[in-house]
């Protein structure tokens, strides 16, 4: 009992962790819910976790009472016995009654059961006053009111009405104004381009329409209503919002950009056994507590709002947002570099084995069959490292790999029958008194030690060490813990990359000559840990990008790394294979904050969140700012043309960085000092500026 009652506080303090964290994750990323209408979603994870916690903390006290119960219980059933057997003896004339009673009181006047007590009633006030204080810090007002937040599966009803500010000022944390008695009105189906550089006001009041700032004075209205007493079911949905402050959530990139379509569960899960009810009596008890009872498992995603009608159609929806924010290169390039199940994804791996073939008919009619080096069972791959060619695969758990070659006996046997023992020794102190002559001087971060796939910069002074401890003595006379750790060292070396002119025809001949001897006496206990190359196979252990090329890149061409994944990624176009490989891309966990992400791929996704989304206004502020002018320019056009193609021409509002970008606007209006200094169409302004430049 005591075991369950440690198991169960260790998930009390987990899940409340993770409810810490999430809540922290809520707070940096309450622009983008509020953005987005997104705070249903988020108040049915908080209600399942606090639903979970609660089941955890109700299985606690239960148990912790049954251990109380079983312990009070055995200290009361003493003096009954006493007194049932005690008696009976006493009756019998075998027992005196004096020594019975003796021992009765002697055993009720325990003071432990009336410590208990006490000590109960203690943590029971000192865990009042303290919900107290938890209650009154968070009885906070204003709260937003509850309407404001209601749920709505229903479409959104398009915005008619003009969106306005109306002699708006707003107020940044110190009270100074940054936005001051200003009036600007975005009719439905215009394109407003705002100006004036980062202290004119404009940044200021595009967060005010994009509802992530309170005004000071003044109203921000959509027709005759004022936008904070909307519901967010409606003005979340139809008005979208991007800057270039971005939070992305921890999850994968695909739910990252989807998540501006969360906005009700939109359809009923069935349960079945046990997890219904658990379902059910998640219900009872979030209505008892007042909290959301969403269902987190639900599909949330508004197909419709994002102009698709179901999972299958959606992708296009997301490939093209992906391809006007320039981002499809990037997530094809970390799908390329993911690894997957083959046998989960049976078809897909047949698709890419097959794809070797074509790889190779591409570069040989592009006479750059030297760009790859391809994997041979008869031939040294001078591209790929000493132990790959000489295992001829790939180690699939790198621990359990380091353990064998220092313990098994196996490598150490092949590698003397082999003639290769001596050899890879004398190569390894070649390679150690290199590494370490040219590299202990450097600091630990300097970028050469990126190139070195045998040694870090931390080993380099134990290596050092090593070097003074073995110089000049023959290998009978070191140590095999010794001997193993220069030995090692070969097995990154790459000739084409390294440098070091160590590896002849003959010695990688007789590489070549050993794989057999690796393959074909590989003991059972280490079957699990090499994968081994087979032009027909799949590797699970591999990237898709290594699978695809089934050999290694040359050093040759110095932009061969480019070279190769443009070829690769017009080959998956032309196969058909670019969507179901962009895929594993989506899948990419962006890590906390999306810290796994650059500052411009977050800022690309933070846009195509916004795009995929059916809006009458698009509010962006300054979104790419990371990026470079070019490429700036190159997807804002890209934007404004996606938004405006077709039937649909929602109002656009956008603080440009660059100004020269206006002319795609039907009007620019200028902030000065958190005044709007101009308000005029794009002729006029162009005009002005052409004038003022000429006059400069």
């Amino acid at each position: 009992m005591r075991r369950r009652l440690l198991v169960l506080g260790r998930e009390r303090q987990l899940t409340a962790r993770e409810l810490s964290g999430r809540v922290s994750e809520i707070v940096d990323g309450i622009g983008t819910i509020r953005a987005h209408d997104t705070s249903n979603f988020e108040r049915a994870d908080i209600a399942a976790r606090l639903g979970r916690i609660f089941k955890i903390r109700y299985d606690l006290y239960q148990w912790k009472f049954l251990v109380k119960f079983l312990n009070n219980f055995l200290a009361q059933v003493t003096p009954f016995l006493f007194y049932s057997i005690g008696g009976y003896f006493a009756l019998q004339g075998r027992l005196d009654i004096g020594q019975l009673v003796a021992v009765i009181g002697a055993y009720k006047d325990l003071p432990g059961p009336l410590k208990e007590l006490i000590d109960w009633d203690q943590a029971r006030q000192d865990v009042q006053v303290k919900y107290a204080q938890v209650v009154e810090q968070f009885s906070v007002e204003p709260l937003i009111d509850p309407k404001v937040q209601a749920i709505s599966v229903d479409p959104a009803t398009p915005l008619t009405g003009a969106l306005a500010a109306v002699n708006l000022s707003v107020a940044d944390d110190g009270g100074s104004k940054v936005v001051e008695h200003v009036s600007l009105q975005i009719q439905p189906g215009e394109t407003v381009a705002i100006t004036g550089g980062t202290s004119g006001g404009g940044e200021a009041l595009a967060e005010a329409f994009g509802r992530l700032t309170w005004p000071a004075t003044g109203r921000i209205v959509i027709g005759d209503a004022d936008i904070h007493d909307l519901p967010e079911s409606v003005v979340g949905r139809r008005i979208s919002y991007a800057s270039s402050d971005v939070f992305a959530f921890q999850g994968s990139l695909g739910d990252n950009l989807l998540y501006g379509l969360k906005h009700a569960p939109l359809t009923e899960v069935v349960y079945e056994g046990d997890r219904e009810a658990h379902r059910r009596w998640e219900l009872v008890e979030a209505k008892l507590a007042g909290n959301p009872h969403y269902d987190l498992n639900s599909d949330w995603i508004d197909y419709q709002a994002a102009g698709a009608t179901g999972p299958d159609d959606l992708f296009a929806k997301i490939r093209a947002v992906l391809d006007v924010v320039l981002l499809s290169n990037d997530v094809l390039a970390l799908a390329v570099r993911s690894t997957i199940d083959p046998t989960e994804h049976v078809a897909f791996a047949g698709e890419i084995v097959a794809m070797r073939s074509a790889l190779r008919q591409r570069l040989e009619a592009e006479k750059l069959s030297d760009l790859v080096v391809f994997f041979e069972p008869g031939s040294y791959n001078v591209e790929a490292t000493v132990g790959e060619n000489l295992l001829f695969g790939t180690v699939t758990d790198s621990n359990r790999w380091e353990t064998a070659l220092e313990n098994h006996p196996f490598f150490k046997t092949v590698l003397k029958r082999a003639g290769l023992h001596e050899t890879f020794y004398e190569m390894g102190l070649e390679i150690a008194e290199n590494v370490v002559e040219l590299f202990r001087d450097l600091p630990p971060d300097h970028p050469f030690f990126q190139q070195l796939t045998f040694m870090t910069a931390e080993e380099i002074p134990a290596y050092e060490a090593l070097l003074q401890k073995v110089r000049g003595k023959p290998l009978e006379e070191v140590s095999e813990d010794d001997a193993i750790r220069i030995i090692r060292l070969c097995f990154g070396y790459i000739e084409p990359r390294h440098r070091f002119g160590l590896l002849t025809d003959e010695l990688m001949q007789k590489i070549v000559e050993a794989r057999r001897e690796f393959s074909d006496g590989l003991p059972a206990d280490l079957v699990g840990i090499i994968e081994h190359y087979q032009p027909d196979r799949y590797m699970a252990s591999a990237t898709i990008l290594d699978n695809v090329l089934f050999g290694r890149i040359g050093h040759k061409h110095t932009d061969g790394s480019e070279r190769i994944r443009a070829i690769v990624r017009d080959l998956f176009e032309s196969l058909g294979l670019y969507n179901k490989v962009l895929v594993f891309g989506l899948d990419f966990d962006v890590g906390a904050g999306g810290k796994r992400l650059t500052s411009g791929q977050r800022q690309k996704l933070n846009l195509a969140r916004a795009l995929i989304r059916v809006s009458d206004f698009y509010v962006f502020n300054q979104p790419l700012l990371a990026l470079d002018q070019r490429t700036q320019d190159q997807i804002t056009r890209k934007a404004f043309a996606f938004l405006r193609d077709g039937e649909r021409k929602p109002a656009i509002l956008w603080v440009l960085a660059n100004q020269d970008l206006a002319e795609l606007f039907d009007r620019v209006a200028h902030f000065e000092n958190g005044r709007l200094a101009r308000d005029e169409p794009v002729e006029t302004h162009a005009r002005d500026s052409d004038y003022k430049e000429l006059a400069s």
